[in-house]
């Protein structure tokens, strides 16, 4: 027993030494899992010098990659995140939370601001909803928004709705390495331009549906009913707010030096088609207020053809109910009251009044 006790604390000492040996031994790195962007992310990619960097990366590892190279920066486009998506990319790009909470946000007005070293330009889109006729439930334009932030090494575009999709915004800068070098601004350009572009587009078509409404309420035919003008105005209305209010804003970061020399040309040539379209949405509106003008006054116009109508058969209707109304009296003494041919000598003078009153009115358009 004392044997077995001695050899125990014999090899006490060399377990001791293999197990020191094992801590101090390198333990190999586990293989770092990649992870997936959310689905609200469309595309996630970084770019240097005008070109996109090959692979498909998180979010995160595009940071990070993007700030190993001089010159580069990363274009996260997100499609309606819900709020902890957004928290969770704000973590990574470093922007506020409010300026995370009002991306993850919809229905917001065009806008231009700085937050710290962050440019937040909000625009609505626009898109031109194909009918076959205008009804009184019609939708004609529908609208969302897109929020673009824009960093240092990074611009994060923010789509709210199913309008002013930017996919196609992204193969088109892709094909232009000269403009796109010039960093995150090109995007934010890029977007505009495209925003500005659908505004005209939508304008086209609109002015096909007015020239249309313009031409049926003028028309002999059936003109169309009030409230199919008053929902078109009510579509141009939100159209209008779409528009009108951009203005404002870009004129703001043109005027306050943010946007780099290169591109200055650039977003000043989209505030002239801007212009463009604000012009034709001006002219829209009025042209629709003289539609339901000139409609409002074809309704009073039809709605006294109608009073005259009603009161020419009212005065026929009287001169019978009068002539009724006295030999109804049962009076002793009336004219022919005695006579053989007296009741049929009443309807001929009843049915000869109403003749000759009938001729009368229909003479002077009563009827």
């Amino acid at each position: 027993m004392f044997g077995l006790r001695r050899r125990e604390t014999r090899s006490l000492p060399r377990t001791l030494g293999r197990l020191i040996e094992g801590l101090a031994r390198p333990v190999p790195a586990a293989p770092e899992q990649r992870r997936s962007n959310p689905d609200a992310v469309v595309d996630c990619a970084v770019y240097h010098a005008g070109a996109r960097r090959p692979g498909q990366l998180h979010y995160a590892h595009a940071v990070r990659q993007a700030h190993r190279q001089k010159d580069a920066f990363v274009w996260l486009g997100l499609h309606e995140p819900d709020e902890p998506t957004m928290a969770a990319i704000a973590r990574v790009f470093g922007l506020h939370e409010l300026t995370a909470e009002q991306a993850a946000a919809a229905g917001h007005r065009p806008a231009a601001e700085v937050i710290g070293e962050v440019t937040r330009l909000v625009l609505r889109t626009a898109r031109y909803v194909e009918h076959e006729e205008l009804t009184e439930s019609s939708e004609v334009v529908d609208t969302g928004d897109v929020t673009v932030l824009i960093g240092d090494r990074f611009v994060i575009t923010v789509r709210h709705g199913a309008a002013g999709a930017l996919r196609p915004v992204r193969q088109e800068l892709e094909q232009r390495p000269a403009l796109l070098a010039e960093g995150p601004w090109a995007v934010a350009y890029a977007v505009s331009s495209r925003m500005v572009d659908l505004y005209l587009e939508v304008a086209a078509h609109v002015e096909h549906d007015l020239e249309a409404l313009e031409e049926v309420s003028f028309s002999a035919s059936k003109p169309p009913d009030i409230a199919h003008i008053y929902q078109l105005k009510r579509e141009m209305v939100e159209f209008k707010r779409a528009v009108l209010p951009l203005q404002e804003p870009l004129q703001r970061l043109l005027d306050r030096d943010i946007v780099p020399t290169g591109l200055y040309p650039y977003l000043v040539d989209v505030r002239g088609r801007l212009n463009r379209a604000v012009d034709r949405v001006a002219g829209f509106d009025d042209l629709l207020n003289s539609i339901l003008q000139a409609r409002l006054a074809q309704v009073s116009v039809d709605q006294n053809n109608d009073m005259r109508k009603i009161a020419s058969w009212a005065a026929i209707a009287a001169v019978q109910t009068a002539i009724a109304g006295i030999y109804g009296m049962n009076f002793e003494f009336m004219p022919e009251l005695g006579w053989r041919y007296g009741y049929a000598g009443v309807l001929l003078l009843m049915a000869g009044a109403a003749v000759v009153l009938h001729r009368r009115l229909k003479k002077v358009g009563w009827l």
